[in-house]
Formats: C-alpha cells, sequence, structure tokens
C-alpha cells in the first residue's frame, strides 16, 4: 500500500475547491453576521462524557474517540458542533435571554453520513436558544433558505417533519424496541415500522396533514398544526415545501420542529436542522434552542463559486513592486512571475509591463 494514501472518504481539498469553500464560508458568515448571529469556535477535541452528552446513540456512534495522554481519559472528535455550542450557551454565556450563535469547522464522522458525503464535513450553522415559540423556528428555516440561496442554490425543496408525532405514538413501547422503529421509520420501512407504519406513508403536500389530522391521534394534533403554521412563515419563490413525517432528524436528539432542504443534483439533504430543547439539560440548563447545518464542501461542489479571479502577470523586477502594490491595494490579484517557471502555468489573463517609462496593465 502507498503511504501517501488517505483513508477512505477523507480527500484534500484542492484550489478550486477550496477556493469555492472559503467564498462561501465568507458570505454565509457575513449573512449570519448581518441577522444578528455571533461566531463561536469550539474545539475539536473535548472530553467524551461532555461531547455526547444529551445526546442520542446516533452520536455516540459517529464519533471517533480516543485516550487523552494527559489525563488518562476519553476524548471524542466532534461529529456535530450543536452540543458544544449548547455548553456555550449553558455554562460560558450564560444568557438569561435570547442567544443566536453560529460556527464554522470541520467535523469527522465514523462512517459517511450520506451516498455523496465525506467523513470531514466543513460544518457551518446557525442555533438561536431562549425562545421556544414558533418565532424562533421560522427564523431559523428563513435564514437557512436564505444562506443556500446566497450559496447559489436556486431551486429548493425543503422537508418538515415533527419527531414530538413519532413519539407520542411510541410513547408505550420499550426503550430498545422504539429504538428498532425510529430507524425504521426514519428509513420508511413500513414493515419494521410495524404499528407505526402509517409515518411511512405520509409524506406530500398540505394533504399530508388532513390525512394525518383524521388517521393519526389526538396527541398530535398540535404538532401537525405547528407544522401547517411553519410552512406558511417560510414560503418563498424557488422553495417548496412539502411534509414528511417520517423525517425525525439527524442524529436522534431533536425534541420538535426538523426540516431538511434538498436540491436538484443531490441525493443527500444539504441542511438539516430542527428544534433541540433538551441537549443543553444535561448541562443544567435546558434551553429552548432550534438551528441548522450545512456542509460547505457539498455547497461548493452544487454552486458556481468557485471560478478563478483574473489575474495579473507581473515580472520579478523590483521596479514593479510600486505598481504590483498600487494594483493589490485596488483588489486585483497579480501574480509575480518568479525567473525560470512557465508562466502558462499560473493561469493570468493580463500582464503588467513598462511602456513609455510606465508600468501598464495589459491585456
Amino acid at each position: 500500500m502507498r503511504r501517501w494514501l488517505l483513508p477512505e472518504h477523507i480527500e484534500d481539498v484542492l484550489p478550486a475547491e477550496a477556493r469555492a469553500i472559503e467564498r462561501l464560508r465568507r458570505a454565509i458568515l457575513d449573512l449570519f453576521e448581518v441577522h444578528g448571529y455571533e461566531l463561536v469556535v469550539p474545539p475539536l477535541l473535548e472530553y467524551l462524557d461532555s461531547l455526547l452528552s444529551g445526546t442520542g446513540r446516533d452520536l455516540d456512534l459517529a464519533t471517533f474517540k480516543l485516550v487523552d495522554q494527559l489525563s488518562g481519559r476519553m476524548l471524542g472528535v466532534r461529529a456535530d458542533h450543536t452540543p458544544q455550542v449548547a455548553r456555550i450557551d449553558a455554562h460560558l454565556l450564560n444568557r438569561q435571554g435570547v442567544a443566536r450563535l453560529c460556527y464554522c469547522g470541520s467535523v469527522l464522522h465514523t462512517v459517511p453520513a450520506g451516498m455523496t458525503k465525506m467523513r470531514e464535513p466543513i460544518q457551518i450553522g446557525a442555533e438561536l436558544y431562549g425562545h421556544a415559540g414558533l418565532e424562533a423556528d421560522v427564523e431559523i428555516v428563513r435564514l437557512m433558505i436564505a444562506a443556500l440561496q446566497r450559496a447559489g442554490i436556486g431551486r429548493l425543496h425543503v422537508d418538515l417533519g415533527n419527531p414530538a408525532i413519532y413519539r407520542a405514538m411510541a410513547a408505550s413501547l420499550d426503550a430498545d424496541r422504539a429504538e428498532q422503529v425510529f430507524h425504521a421509520v426514519q428509513q420508511k420501512d413500513a414493515v419494521g415500522a410495524g404499528p407505526l407504519a402509517i409515518l411511512t406513508e405520509l409524506n406530500g403536500g398540505a394533504e399530508v396533514l388532513a390525512r394525518a389530522r383524521k388517521e393519526l391521534p389526538r396527541e398530535t394534533h398540535a404538532a401537525l398544526g405547528a407544522l401547517g403554521e411553519l410552512a406558511k412563515a417560510c414560503a418563498a419563490p424557488g422553495v417548496d415545501i412539502t411534509f414528511d413525517l417520517a423525517e425525525l432528524g439527524g442524529f436522534n436528539y431533536e425534541s420538535g420542529l426538523v426540516f431538511a432542504a434538498f436540491a436538484p443534483g443531490s441525493p443527500d439533504a444539504i441542511a438539516r436542522g430542527g428544534r433541540y430543547d433538551e441537549v443543553g439539560k444535561s448541562f443544567g440548563r435546558a434551553r429552548a434552542a432550534t438551528g441548522f447545518t450545512m456542509d460547505l464542501r457539498q455547497l461548493a461542489a452544487l454552486g458556481k463559486s468557485g471560478q478563478k479571479r483574473s489575474a495579473i502577470l507581473a515580472p520579478a523586477d523590483r521596479d514593479a513592486q510600486a505598481a504590483i502594490d498600487e494594483l493589490r491595494q485596488k483588489g486585483e490579484v497579480v501574480i509575480v512571475n518568479l525567473p525560470g517557471h512557465d508562466a502558462a502555468e499560473l493561469g493570468c489573463d493580463r500582464k503588467l509591463e513598462k511602456k513609455d517609462g510606465k508600468w501598464r496593465v495589459t491585456s
């Protein structure tokens, strides 16, 4: 085996993709900032018991684990930012009112989360803490749609669901059976879902909610009503909103409304989010919380933000330095052609040349 081979589903990010990812990162974080979301940067590693506090078995299975050589305790490499951001909200910020937080960084998964996924996504997301009302869910879904549109995704399909419907119907099941049925419903396996098989059929437009009101227990009606209200409030041009009562979220710690966005050309969701009011409970503050996350690598592959900027080829001449500095201050890309190298590889479409005693840019 060649020593330089990377593990499966782990890849280098080469210049064109890196350029697209960085442009998206800047654009989306700027969008979050003008909506009042503050950037936080949690550590890549944490003690395992803290990293997995308040989360389900799915996140545990997705997390790489190792022993800390300093303390002897188990560490985890984060597979998701949300538990870390919940810890920051609960213990470091400790605000009584609403906190709007955002983040961007790599996470690591033990196995790929989808057909087109890498094991090292670059996760970017926003979370709103401290408000339990539908207004917060509306704000988050609208922000997700705006971020995807900023990323150049022209047509979106958003699925809405609510795990509270599943939990109301699965209340009589023991823990092991409930776990099996949860995954069967999520995978739309009607046979495995057993008594909850009807949830695998309830996906589509407004008619889904009408049918659900007739066929599901009364305990589910409040959750169904919230789905209808959210869809009305988030309607937007170029966005198709449907309902999927088998959509139960990503890592199985969601407590209320969940949503997933899809785009033409991608079999996997390009953004996911929902309400997770219980995540902070293990940190001593069960704050209302809702948010979403996206993978910048996936968005970069779908969008058109990786085109290389035009550049000016400049000579390695000290006399040209003032002209080079001036062009760069104006935002131009200027590449100095070092002696002995192939200028064609640099991809410049213009040149800085000295004519009539002055440095000029020529085509």
